[in-house]
């Protein structure tokens, strides 16, 4: 078992009066490494840090800035193989996926790094004689970075490149399961020259070094990936001091299968975006809706299509790895048990895996379930595991009904050849991120956010990029 340290002020620190919390491979549930429980104390101990650097580190011009964000791309490239096996030991997903993400996270370094020549302001004429006002972009100041246990090394490279190339300094705290990828990140960041203090790595529990920070004076915006009830518990504790928050939260996505579909099109989409990561994904599909006409072809292709998963050591590249943890897996569970006690049917019962070759680790088989009702439990709730359930739907205007009727509004999913229907769904569907005719998967330019119970704020592109800076009014008369 490793001891990992945490990364505060450019330094490893083993801190002396911290508990220690354990880090399980959950395909074997062996412990492979253990990093410190940090309390409110080494949360503002790295903010202090964090403060400290930001000043000089936002007096750098942009692209010198970015020069550095650049060699942290290129180092997280020249080491993915050692990111991507340590991301599967903390996290369970096949490396094939993992070192997908990996390439995620270099994009996303790179991508800001590319946006320092982008910082642009306004000059516009003032109604007063020889004088000017000028409009500037300049940094928030200290962010702190909060991430999800399902992405862990690419939702940190996705909040730490922007924020530093705006000339933010950074705490990073990964969630308590998957702290790893946190850590190796810094050590990369040391390695190229990030200066001390401008990327910190704490590890500990959200409820309090995460409080801590959130509620702290010293930070000035809050970034975080996860569940909507985290996001409600940092919006409270951040609303005392006004804090810029962004917050992408979770989904429950619409996927809508109409009567002209291209269906071997739509069943291989739902496969991917179901089943993916072994569907811990937050823009997965959730929840099929299938036009009456084709549900039975659909469903025939799709169950066909399941079999031919493979399910395994993580290492071996197959299609389902391992869920995160076994409190996972009973949260799952006892999902379906109620939704099948509402009046959901298994089509394919799926479920817990015990014996033989996943006697030990956290495994789940597909689970499919047909209902007939829209306020069924497994249809208000996010699954965030391999369980679709699906519904038929007698016309366009019924899907889109039972699609919006949903406290989420993440991620949605059509498939049609219709293309006003296409662009009915663009003005109707009251979802952030809509996937047209193809499976899911975001891209750097583009722009990821959530509507309603799915969070606010965003990530990616030019507007997740202007999200890390905020405006400054200047009133320059030289009469």
């Amino acid at each position: 078992m490793e001891r990992r340290d945490i990364f505060i002020g450019g330094e490893w620190i083993n801190p002396s009066g911290a508990g220690r919390i354990e880090v399980e491979n959950p395909a074997n549930e062996q412990i492979i490494a253990s990093v410190p429980d940090c309390g409110a104390d080494l949360a503002l101990e790295a903010l202090e840090a964090a403060r400290k650097a930001q000043t000089s580190w936002a007096a750098m011009p942009a692209i010198a800035r970015a020069k550095v964000v650049h060699a942290l791309a290129a180092s997280v490239q020249k080491n993915s193989e050692a990111l991507a096996t340590s991301l599967v030991a903390e996290q369970g997903k096949p490396i094939g996926q993992a070192r997908g993400e990996v390439q995620a996270a270099a994009n996303f370094l790179t991508y800001a790094a590319e946006n320092a020549r982008r910082i642009e302001g306004d000059i516009m004429p003032s109604d007063n004689p020889d004088e000017e006002i000028m409009i500037r972009r300049v940094p928030r100041g200290v962010v702190v970075g909060l991430t999800a246990w399902n992405y862990p090394l690419a939702l940190a490279a996705r909040k730490l490149g922007p924020a530093l190339v705006a000339g933010n300094s950074f705490v990073l705290m990964s969630h308590e399961i998957t702290p790893l990828s946190g850590l190796n990140l810094a050590r990369l960041a040391q390695q190229v020259g990030v200066p001390a203090g401008v990327f910190n790595v704490i590890t500990g529990r959200g409820a309090i070094a995460g409080r801590a920070m959130v509620e702290s004076p010293l930070s000035d915006m809050i970034t975080m990936t996860g569940s909507t009830r985290a996001g409600r518990e940092i919006y409270r504790s951040a609303a005392d001091r006004l804090k810029v928050i962004s917050l992408e939260l979770g989904g429950k996505a619409p996927f809508i299968v109409m009567e002209d579909a291209d269906l071997d099109k739509a069943v291989e989409a739902a496969i991917v975006a179901r089943f993916t990561n072994c569907g811990q994904v937050c823009t997965c599909n959730e929840r099929m809706y299938l036009h009456r006409d084709i549900a039975d072809r659909f469903m025939q292709k799709f169950i066909q299509r399941i079999g031919k998963l493979r399910i395994g050591d993580p290492m071996d590249d197959p299609d389902l790895g391992p869920k995160v943890s076994g409190v996972e897996i009973d949260k799952i569970e006892a999902l379906v048990e109620q939704a099948i006690a509402a009046g959901a049917k298994a089509i394919l019962p799926g479920g817990r895996l015990r014996e033989g070759s996943f006697s030990k680790g956290h495994w789940m088989s597909p689970t499919v379930l047909e209902l007939d009702r829209n306020d069924n439990p497994i249809i208000r709730s996010e699954v965030f595991g391999p369980v679709v359930p699906f519904m038929r739907v007698d016309s366009f205007e019924d899907a889109l009904t039972k699609a919006n009727d949903s406290d989420y509004g993440l991620s949605a999913y059509l498939f049609t050849r219709d293309i006003q229907r296409m662009m009915r769904v663009s003005r109707e569907l009251n979802f952030a991120e809509i996937y047209f005719n193809r499976a899911n998967g975001e891209q750097v330019q583009g722009y990821h956010a959530g509507w309603n119970q799915s969070g606010i704020g965003g990530e990616d592109g030019k507007y997740g990029f202007d999200n890390y800076l905020k405006k400054q009014t200047m009133y320059v008369n030289w009469s």
